[in-house]
């Protein structure tokens, strides 16, 4: 193996964080999700375009994929409220394990009866299909200022979206190694789910003493330390009994926002991981086989484009049909049911983790064919899912803002315009603050003013 300098590797990693940053100015302007920006980096800084970041540098930096996803997995348990899940979580969960079960069962069936591809390939694919990416569903919602009971609803099913997705794999995983071995074996399959479901109750004993550790007293700085210590801890613990993270992680974040209630947590590790998952898309990106699908790759005579493309279309279709069929079943609300697949249509985040270790699981070419056609999708998907997400929104009437009084009394005219000069005065003062950074300053003032009560006080408002 070549050695790599320690110059050469600190170089590399400065050059995935800016790429990725000056290609968000871009997307940016097309409307499109950082997730877009990052892996487009990922592959022309990769091997298929100028080669700038070393092999070695690529391989040595597979850790970041779990240590994303155990983030990413703690993010979605939030969404397990116990308040919300009385309130919509059945009916959420019944659309959502219909919509799952059509979309694997048409993909699986496309795939090995029609394009006669792999065993092993075409149930890990069927698994992967049923992957929702909330992350850009997410950000139109906030960027539409979208609200009401299809929100709601939206946000639920993306939730248990994954919770299935990340089953689904397991199970798909572990039959897909047990046939490309020595023929089926029960137990192979057997013995990981097990490993899964103890995975998920030692998640929830870590949601619990991550409460206990945090008390009500920490710093901001000694709650990062803390979560993210308990949260590679899990990491760890999972990788010497080799079981993914994903489910026990999403089991802590459950737990924690059950017993605690503290969202500010959330957003305080949501305000602090942005560089992590930027290098976790990036190196998506790296490892992305374009020149096996721009000179006629094949996998079982299939050309790599054409499974890509395959995939790509019968999970579009598919989504918007399972959601569908399941709200009709379930009786779901008009909106819910017309528009609900829309917004389902966005595939990243960790369907391309899960395809990274089903790579690593299935090695050779199946893996390498894996992880190529989702990421393939994963792009296309990021170009068509918001704008589908925005539509949904805005067919659902679920876009709204807030209403403005036609002729306000003269008083409270002068206020706003008062409130409109202090505003333009201070524009180009101090940036607008988002909620993730809004937790993180409120606690640097409370541990400021702790220490030296009142000195600081009007430092950090704004």
């Amino acid at each position: 193996m070549t050695e790599i300098s320690a110059a050469t590797i600190i170089i590399s990693v400065s050059l995935i964080l800016m790429g990725g940053f000056a290609m968000t100015r871009i997307t940016k302007l097309l409307h499109l999700p950082n997730v877009t920006a990052y892996i487009t980096v990922g592959v022309l800084l990769g091997p298929a375009c100028f080669n700038a970041i070393p092999q070695p540098i690529i391989d040595g930096t597979e850790f970041i994929s779990d240590i994303s996803l155990a983030f990413i997995a703690f993010g979605v348990g939030e969404f397990f409220k116990i308040p919300a899940l009385k309130r919509c979580g059945a009916a959420a969960a019944g659309v959502t394990l219909i919509e799952a079960c059509i979309v694997s069962a048409v993909m699986f069936s496309v795939m090995y009866f029609l394009l006669g591809l792999d065993f092993s390939l075409s149930i890990v694919l069927a698994a992967l299909a049923g992957a929702t990416a909330p992350a850009s569903t997410m950000m139109t919602i906030r960027q539409t200022r979208a609200r009401g009971a299809f929100v709601d609803t939206l946000l639920q099913v993306m939730a248990f979206d994954n919770v299935v997705g990340l089953i689904a794999y397991s199970v798909a995983i572990s039959v897909a190694l047990s046939a490309s071995s020595v023929g089926f074996d029960g137990a192979a399959v057997i013995v990981p789910i097990l490993k899964n479901l103890g995975a998920v109750v030692l998640g929830g004993a870590f949601g619990v003493l991550l409460k206990l550790f945090l008390g009500t007293k920490r710093s901001t700085d000694n709650r990062l330390i803390i979560s993210v210590g308990v949260l590679f801890a899990f990491c760890g613990v999972c990788a010497l009994i080799d079981v993914s993270p994903l489910l026990g992680c999403m089991a802590i974040g459950t737990v924690y926002i059950n017993l605690t209630g503290d969202g500010k947590l959330f957003l305080q590790l949501a305000y602090f991981s942005p560089p992590l998952t930027l290098i976790y898309f990036v190196r998506s990106g790296l490892n992305f086989n374009f020149d096996a699908l721009t000179h006629g790759g094949t996998f079982s005579g299939v050309p790599l484009i054409v499974i890509g493309l395959v995939y790509f279309g019968v999970r579009l279709v598919t989504k918007y049909g399972g959601a569908f069929i399941g709200s009709v079943i379930l009786r779901r609300p008009r909106e819910v049911r017309n528009f609900l697949g829309l917004a389902l249509i966005p595939q990243a985040g960790v369907a391309i983790g899960l395809a990274a270790l089903g790579a690593r699981s299935l090695g050779g070419e199946v893996g390498m064919v894996l992880e190529t056609v989702i990421i393939l999708a994963s792009i296309l998907y990021e170009f068509v899912g918001p704008p589908l997400a925005k539509l949904s929104l805005s067919l659902s009437n679920s876009i709204g803002g807030e209403e403005v009084p036609e002729a306000p009394p003269p008083d409270a005219a002068e206020l706003i315009e008062r409130i409109k000069r202090i505003r333009e005065e201070n524009a180009n003062i101090l940036p607008p603050i988002g909620a993730e950074e809004q937790a993180f300053t409120e606690a640097a003032e409370e541990q400021i003013n702790s220490a030296r009560p009142g000195l600081y006080r009007d430092k950090f408002r704004r």
